[in-house]
């Protein structure tokens, strides 16, 4: 049971209206995330401003691996249920792979070096090894994508810990929970 109520969307402040009928149009529907955060219209456009500069980095599917990965080590249900929705039904990725991305791993060599960057990322509070940060490089990842890598995990970050803290119920598909938990 949540810790806040969550409005519905007519009931969500006015300033907050508009990112939830984009968030609509993109899903078919206002997930409880997203009236959760529409309580404050700030933390609401802050993240929405952040998930959509940062929806132009990387390639989805590596998007989407880097948020399964980090959503698992963080614990979160809520997350892992929507980014196996997303990935699914948006990024077209395989139920194999999205097993992969929860344990940190993909079966493309590019991508996983990505994906377990970050979740050492998050598993180290930031402090990866000098190994951990060679071995993104050699991948083929530039400078700026492992800014960009960085800066996706702290959205994601932001997201499981919006509903970690809250306990948000789950309105996607059900998945298994996080091995963390």
């Amino acid at each position: 049971m949540s810790r806040i109520a969550i409005p519905g969307r007519d009931e969500a402040p006015a300033e907050s209206q508009q990112i939830l009928d984009n968030v609509n149009k993109l899903l078919g529907f206002v997930p409880n995330l997203h009236r959760l955060m529409s309580i404050s219209p700030n933390a609401l456009a802050g993240w929405a401003s952040l998930m959509s500069s940062l929806s132009k980095t990387l390639d989805i599917k590596t998007r989407d691996g880097i948020a399964l990965a980090i959503s698992e080590v963080d614990g979160c249900d809520y997350c892992l249920a929507a980014h196996s929705y997303i990935s699914t039904n948006l990024a077209k990725i395989t139920p194999e792979e999205i097993s992969l991305n929860r344990e940190g791993r993909s079966s493309d060599p590019k991508r996983q070096a990505a994906i377990a960057f970050a979740k050492a990322l998050i598993e180290r509070r930031g402090k990866v090894s000098d190994e951990e940060f060679t071995a993104v490089k050699a991948a083929g990842w530039t400078d700026a994508n492992i800014v960009e890598m960085i800066a996706l995990s702290a959205q994601f970050l932001l997201t499981n810990f919006m509903n970690n803290a809250i306990q948000t119920p789950v309105d996607f598909p059900e998945v298994a929970p996080a091995k963390s938990n």
